[in-house]
């Protein structure tokens, strides 16, 4: 915890945003049609009602209706269909 008070300083000092400073996701989403998960750890599971996403402090659990994985990189997912609940287990 220590070190990540001091990283937090570090961060601010410098102007850097404290996602990339302390490996935290992103999660940018748009309505609830689009889902965009940045600096993930890969998928857990994937079907078309549930979808979960291993992150650096536990996991994003996507529920919803017609999910499927419109864009996949190394470090950002972007899920489509009708959202109805996100959930984030550490």
């Amino acid at each position: 915890m220590r070190r990540r008070s001091k990283l937090v300083r570090l961060a601010k000092a410098l102007e850097l945003p404290d996602d990339i400073v302390l490996d935290l996701p992103r999660i940018t989403m748009l309505g609830n049609q689009q889902l965009l998960i940045e600096n993930h750890r890969g998928i857990i599971e994937y079907t078309s009602s549930c979808i979960r996403i291993n992150l650096n402090q536990g996991c994003l659990c996507v529920r919803g209706e017609k999910l499927t994985l419109g864009h996949l990189q190394k470090e950002q997912i972007l899920i489509e269909g009708m959202v109805g609940e996100l959930k984030y287990d550490t």
